[in-house]
């Protein structure tokens, strides 16, 4: 067929009357800046985070809604300070449209300010309470959960299902650890336990031998919220101090991540930790992606690579609805917010926060085929990042803290 000019006049007048950015903008590719960490203690995590993300976008040739993403990968090392210069090269040098992650609630929160100054569409992996609850992001979507929307359920299983009455709470220092604490303690005393002793070793500490001879001996159990690998590391010294037979172990959602339990022995066995996801998750979606990431690495994802994968769905499913135009920012973080999405965690959804609401994961550690397992006890459906309490009424009180809610039943 021949182009007269008459036809290109008027296919050009067609292109000028859509909206800005809507034809040649979105000619080249999404460029795609994960924000990890891939030295340090989180290292393990940040690691698989990149691993996870990658392996969706091979499964998806490097194509999202018709366009070729480019992934640019940065290293905060978990350093906050360092996290907000990361990011702000990867908008300014490296002209990034969307950033999944940081890894960390420090790096999130310092990111805080730059985020909403450069209008950074974000996926984050990180568990900042705040950022999507009294001092929401508007350009901030997460896909995980908070620090606490895992510790709240099992702070009522502990207490209805294990029938716990004294427990101790031991996590990093770091506000990730704190929140995550606080969020148990809460609903595991509304429940009828007691906290009767909170430690909070550095993120970086050495060792623990001094912490384990600080534990009370009356507890019925320790609730475990450790990043990174801290949670494997403070078992096996449990083990070695003789401690696993006299205080039971639970864990928060990465404290016996699989990235580190593939490290562990019998001393993991019959450990109990609470998620949003796990490898032994039966959906098709999950199937696909461990059997593949098995095939690469040779172990189970986990929560650090499940967050990616989960956060590249969201991302997909976002763009295909507004046909790949990420330009508009605007329609981008509406779009998102707006999703329900079947992902490897089951599906999710999101509340006007930008916060997931979805499954959390009641797991125990097992020998499968060899291999330890996270596998799935009991499942709690659509659990918001406010658990049970009406939202207004969760926001009046202070974010989740080292200091709120109170101990009350410490023992000295």
């Amino acid at each position: 067929m021949s182009f007269t000019r008459r036809k290109f006049i008027q296919a050009t007048g067609a292109a000028a009357a859509l909206p800005f950015g809507s034809v040649f903008a979105q000619s080249g590719p999404i460029r795609i800046g994960l924000v990890t960490v891939k030295t340090g203690p989180l290292a393990s995590g940040g690691i698989d985070m990149e691993r996870g993300l990658q392996q969706y976008l091979r499964e998806k040739s490097n194509v999202m809604a018709g366009r070729k993403v480019e992934l640019i990968v940065a290293d905060t090392g978990g350093v906050p300070a360092q996290a907000r210069t990361k990011i702000q090269e990867l908008v300014e040098r490296d002209k990034i449209h969307v950033m999944i992650g940081p890894l960390d609630t420090a790096s999130a929160l310092a990111a805080d300010d730059y985020i909403r100054q450069a209008k950074l569409l974000t996926l984050s992996v990180a568990a900042a309470e705040d950022m999507t609850q009294r001092k929401p992001n508007p350009w901030f979507t997460r896909g995980t959960s908070t620090s606490s929307q895992c510790s709240m359920p099992l702070g009522e299983y502990c207490a209805k299902t294990l029938k716990y009455k004294k427990m101790i709470t031991i996590a990093d220092d770091i506000a990730y650890g704190h929140e995550m604490c606080a969020g148990f303690q809460r609903v595991f005393e509304e429940n009828g336990g007691k906290i009767i002793q909170k430690l909070f070793p550095p993120l970086t500490v050495p060792d623990y031998g001094s912490f384990l001879a600080q534990l009370k001996g009356d507890a019925d159990a320790i609730f475990l919220g450790f990043a990174g690998s801290n949670g494997f590391r403070f078992v096996r010294q449990m083990n070695e101090y003789g401690l696993l037979k006299k205080l039971t172990p639970v864990g928060g959602m990465t404290a016996l991540d699989e990235a580190v339990l593939r490290n562990m022995g019998d001393e993991a066995l019959g450990i109990v930790t609470s998620c949003w996801y796990s490898a032994e998750i039966e959906n098709a979606i999950n199937k696909r992606f461990v059997a593949n990431f098995r095939v690469d690495w040779k172990y189970d994802p986990g929560f650090y690579a499940a967050a990616t994968y989960t956060e590249a769905a969201v991302l997909d499913a976002t763009l295909e609805a507004i046909k790949g135009n990420i330009e508009n920012k605007e329609l981008f973080m509406k779009t998102v917010r707006g999703l329900k999405v079947d992902t490897c965690r089951g599906p999710v959804h999101f509340d006007k926060y930008g916060n997931v609401i979805g499954n959390i994961y009641i797991r125990k550690v097992e020998r499968k085929d060899g291999r330890l397992v996270n596998h799935v006890v009991y499942t709690y459906p659509n659990v918001s990042q406010f658990w049970k309490y009406k939202p207004e009424e969760f926001l009046k009180n202070p974010v989740y803290s080292r200091d709120w809610p109170p101990a009350k039943n410490l023992e000295k």
